[in-house]
């Protein structure tokens, strides 16, 4: 199993497969985590404010699991699990295109052979899912472990996605952690601000 993109998502029938291009593979923004990730990993100083030079060179598939690996060091373990996971469904989907009552029987056929044309393709989207927010679950323990105040990016549409993602995973903590996500111009730049808003933050992080 390796980390690799695929593509957006498929809508599989009886008449064929089309693909949902509003949700994009999450392998799209690993680079944005890895970048992040990094932006953030270091030791901080109280009542300080800390720019990053994001990059805009993207990482291989290898080095990208290398990096996320420092983050997620059971990564191999959730390949794994996801896949077991997805296969499952997969055979579910497959059992269902068999019972299904309003199909006849060529069209029930046509329904499981383009599940099966896109078995991999499945697969391979799932486990990129899975190691996607197990790295944003990280990037949201370095906010609330290091009290980071916010963190600015260009408004760019994948470090918007990364950190909406990271907003989520700061609302499912025990301890829920309120956050804001706003737009705001400077210098002539769009840019876009993840606030932490109740707890005792001090630290400001942007990323240009």
């Amino acid at each position: 199993m390796e980390l690799k993109y695929v593509g957006p998502k498929p809508i599989i029938s009886h008449t064929g497969i089309e693909f949902d291009n509003n949700k994009e593979d999450k392998y799209v923004y690993l680079n944005i985590v890895v970048q992040l990730l990094k932006a953030l990993s270091h030791d901080y100083f109280e009542d300080r404010t800390y720019i990053y030079q994001a990059h805009t060179q993207h990482l291989s598939p290898e080095e990208l699991y290398d990096e996320l690996k420092k983050q997620c060091p059971n990564i191999k373990s959730l390949m794994e699990q996801e896949n077991y996971h997805i296969e499952e469904e997969i055979e579910h989907n497959l059992q269902r295109a068999e019972e299904n009552s309003v199909l006849n029987e060529e069209n029930k056929e046509i329904l499981q052979k383009n599940i099966k044309i896109m078995h991999d393709y499945l697969v391979q989207r799932s486990i990129n899912k899975s190691i996607y927010y197990c790295a944003i679950d990280a990037l949201a323990e370095l906010l609330k472990k290091d009290h980071i105040d916010h963190i600015i990016t260009p408004m760019f549409q994948k470090f918007s996605h990364v950190l909406h993602s990271v907003q989520g995973s700061l609302k499912k903590q025990k301890y829920p952690i309120d956050t804001a996500l706003d737009v705001f111009e400077k210098d002539g730049k769009l840019l876009v601000r993840l606030q932490v808003i109740n707890t005792n933050h001090r630290l400001n992080h942007s990323i240009f």
